[in-house]
């Protein structure tokens, strides 16, 4: 995650940097992993322990951005003195959790503030950047976790979510984010059922299993053989004549030759 997270935090930085802000990355149990913040900034966050191997779970620091987010693996924002500890009321948080490839959490994205003058209007737009770069972060994190598989986007009512799944050389899903798994009524964590991938997003009309399966096979040569029936029965190992039946009978392309 550390690796895949580095590009991701960069930008970040590029865009709240200046305007007082550092970028920190914890692990599951709320541990600094790295941090990103200005030479005229740091001083003040080496005061607040807020860097690399410090402990900000909730255990440790009560409510606050980092521990919070871990807690309840949603994302928070944490104003001044909504912090449980005198000492952190002069900062602002803002964090998303980071989720694993088996929907387990991995991680959270801080930005914190060290702007005395910070508004909440302020606090919402850079909670939008830090959702939008833990989505970032989780779907890179996915992708690394499936190397061999397709990665389909399936539909979900949060935009900003990474909803993935891995689907593998025969449209068997073998894997899905955190948002996907909520979107499609998926266990919230640990290994996917293997499940066909029409099963889980495709359409309930049409031909059904076989059929499906066959139909889509052959549409699949076809596409592959630019349309030429006699070529795309050749790469699925049959006759020209029992493509051609079969084609009819799926109601496959009656203008193809």
């Amino acid at each position: 995650m550390v690796a895949l997270a580095m590009p991701k935090l960069d930008a970040l930085y590029q865009l709240v940097g200046s305007s007082g802000c550092g970028v920190l990355l914890t692990d599951a149990e709320g541990v600094v992993l790295d941090l990103r913040v200005a030479a005229g900034d740091l001083a003040t966050f080496e005061a607040w322990g807020l860097t690399p191997g410090a402990d900000w779970s909730e255990a440790s620091e009560g409510t606050n951005g980092i521990g919070t987010c871990i807690s309840e693996a949603r994302r928070v924002i944490i104003h001044r003195e909504d912090h449980f500890h005198a000492r952190n009321t002069a900062m602002s948080c803002m964090d998303a959790p980071i989720f694993g490839a088996e929907g387990e959490l991995i991680g959270a994205l801080d930005v914190s503030s060290a702007r005395a003058d910070q508004t909440a209007g302020f606090n919402r737009l850079i909670a939008a950047m830090v959702a939008q770069t833990a989505r970032q972060i989780e779907a890179e994190t996915f992708r690394a976790a499936f190397p061999e598989a397709r990665i389909l986007v399936a539909d979900a009512e949060e935009r900003d979510a990474a909803t993935l799944l891995a689907v593998n050389g025969d449209d068997i899903v073998i894997g899905a984010t955190r948002a996907a798994r909520k979107a499609l009524g998926l266990a919230a964590s640990g290994p996917v059922r293997p499940m066909p991938a029409s099963d889980l997003i495709g359409r309930s009309e049409g031909p059904a299993g076989f059929d499906k399966a066959e139909r889509a096979a052959i549409n699949r040569a076809l596409a592959r053989a630019g349309g030429n029936v006699s070529e795309a029965a050749r790469e699925l190992g049959i006759g020209r004549a029992t493509m051609y039946r079969r084609m009819k009978r799926l109601g496959i392309g009656e203008n193809l030759s």
